[in-house]
């Protein structure tokens, strides 16, 4: 009987190498079950409880025996006479924090990037790469020290040129910009390094081009380096747009005070004083939902356009 051998390339082959592959990945799968279960556990578990938003939930009678009131809370939550300014608040911390969070990396990118001295580059991009690795926990503790009204480094510097102390922490007029500029000092330097990332993929032919036509440090950037990182940019914006109700729980509820609740108090933090504090579970269920179906319709919309104007796409 004669044997009939395969030529490569031929579907017998890929049959054979595409059942070898399946069966060669298993492990890489088999690692990933851990994670599954971590996720399966802490995200998609406490779903179920998002019933409690639609009782008026009692810790007693349990989720099984509260009473069933449906749509009571949400039109309670949208009357609560604080509920406007608290969703202003997120929207703007949240807004300011993703456009600083976009323009100022962008220009540090490209002065690092002018930087022809190694050393002196990577010395530069591990000091500003640094206050991303501590927790809100540790800089909360540094800021409140940093920002005293009396013994404050920044105010003993203000009192040097004329200036009277100011209360950073707990003036209700300057908390927001506290939270803004804090929040970009932390997370700028990461940011900068996908920017920078961008910038290696530029073809240095084209700077060359430009200096043969008379082109000054900024026109290159105008007009190569910034064109060279428009994808990655408009990448980054358009996903930006679903983290608009994210104004940052940590850093918020480790600098807020009740005196600065007027401007500084987010949907995050106001769930927490609700359902913590005031033990008023179903309207704390109520109010984070709603968070959760509007950042649900929002990251929708940005991986659509992410997909539309970047090509960008997760499947």
């Amino acid at each position: 009987m004669k044997t009939t051998i395969a030529k490569p390339g031929t579907g017998l082959n890929k049959a054979a190498l595409g059942k070898r592959s399946r069966y060669s990945r298993w492990p890489l799968h088999m690692m990933m079950i851990p994670g599954i279960i971590l996720v399966l556990i802490y995200h998609y578990a406490p779903m179920f409880g998002l019933v409690i938003a639609f009782q008026n939930f009692k810790p007693a009678f349990g989720i099984f025996r509260s009473e069933w009131v449906g749509w009571d809370n949400f039109e309670y939550m949208l009357q609560l006479p604080n509920m406007a300014q608290v969703i202003w608040n997120t929207l703007y911390i949240a807004s300011m924090k993703v456009i600083t969070g976009l323009m100022v990396p962008i220009v540090i990118a490209i002065l690092l990037n002018e930087i022809r001295i190694a050393a002196i580059k990577r010395s530069i991009q591990t000091l500003i790469y640094l206050p991303h690795f501590l927790s809100w926990i540790i800089l909360g503790g540094i800021l409140i020290d940093v920002l005293s009204p009396s013994k404050g480094i920044v105010n003993q510097l203000l009192q040097w040129f004329g200036i009277e102390p100011i209360f950073f922490l707990g003036d209700a007029r300057h908390f927001p910009y506290v939270l803004i500029t804090t929040d970009l000092w932390k997370d700028f330097g990461f940011s900068t390094i996908v920017y920078l990332a961008a910038l290696t993929g530029i073809n240095p032919s084209l700077y060359e081009a430009a200096v043969i036509d008379g082109a000054s440090r900024l026109r290159q950037a105008w007009h190569v380096s910034l064109p060279g990182m428009t994808p990655i940019i408009v990448l980054l914006a358009t996903l930006s747009l679903g983290q608009i109700l994210n104004a940052g729980f940590d850093q918020v509820f480790n600098l807020y005070s009740p005196t600065v609740y007027d401007t500084g108090d987010i949907l995050d933090t106001f769930v927490y004083r609700l359902g913590l504090q005031q033990a008023q579970y179903s309207l704390a269920t109520a109010v984070g939902l709603f968070k959760s179906a509007v950042s649900f319709i929002l990251i929708s919309v940005s991986y659509l356009l992410a997909y539309r104007i970047a090509n960008y796409r997760i499947f």
